[in-house]
């Protein structure tokens, strides 16, 4: 069995509830969860070189997958991915809709002690109907591969528990806890949300609620542990 704690964090831009720019706050919440592999919204580079994914790639040691939604002068910003497990291969996800903010996601796989695990890391729309069309594409990827154990995480933006907008991951990937994660000092939506195939790996589902988390981020974490067995071929190897 491998055991993986895996986390979703809306980063804001490293700013703070107190309005104060504070990486190193984002730094130590990843710290004080302990995750494996941990999804990022809301990171930014400036053209005056600070990379807040960069920064917290050297903070955790991990290996870090860059996702920007938003390319201009002054900067990137958009998603990433840090993980301690080696990147066996990665993709960004054009979530586009006309009209809309720009959204994607990032679709890789790990080698997560000598078993394969699909991370789908995102960060939806704002409008419901524009959501609708971004899980659908989400599940077409996802649906491409339907054996291979697959997480789909991230800020949903979804502010209420909506059957008619989470329906269809729901009925793909299984129910999952709501956990409210936002605003952070004191939670009442669920807006990050985590999905695991299959559903029985998925263990302990929570909202990662320190005093530091509360004022590092408009967000808290959304922290889950999974338990994936391990593949035939690695138990073969080990055997060997």
């Amino acid at each position: 069995m491998v055991e993986i704690r895996i986390a979703s964090y809306n980063t804001h831009g490293g700013v703070g509830i107190d309005r104060r720019f504070v990486p190193r706050r984002i730094a130590r919440v990843l710290g004080e969860i302990g995750a494996d592999v941990v999804a990022l919204q809301e990171l930014e580079s400036s053209a005056t070189g600070f990379d807040m994914l960069e920064y917290l790639r050297n903070e955790t040691g991990f290996h870090a997958i860059a996702g920007p939604t938003l390319v201009h002068a002054r900067g990137d910003f958009g998603n990433g991915l840090l993980t301690r497990f080696p990147v066996l291969a990665s993709a960004s996800v054009d979530l586009n809709v006309a009209g809309r903010e720009p959204r994607g996601a990032i679709d890789a796989r790990l080698d997560c002690s000598g078993t394969t695990l699909r991370v789908i890391a995102t960060h939806l729309g704002l409008n419901r109907r524009e959501r609708s069309d971004q899980i659908a594409r989400l599940l077409t990827r996802a649906r491409a591969e339907p054996d291979l154990p697959t997480v789909l995480l991230g800020d949903l933006n979804e502010w209420f528990l909506s059957r008619r907008t989470l329906g269809a991951l729901h009925d793909y990937l299984g129910e999952s806890p709501a956990r409210a994660t936002f605003p952070s000092p004191l939670p009442v939506f669920a807006l990050d949300r985590l999905w695991m195939r299959p559903a029985s790996a998925l263990r302990n589902v929570h909202a990662h609620r320190s005093r530091r988390a509360r004022v590092a981020s408009d967000h808290l974490p959304l922290v889950a542990d999974i338990a994936l067995h391990r593949t035939e071929a690695h138990r073969d190897e080990a055997a060997s």
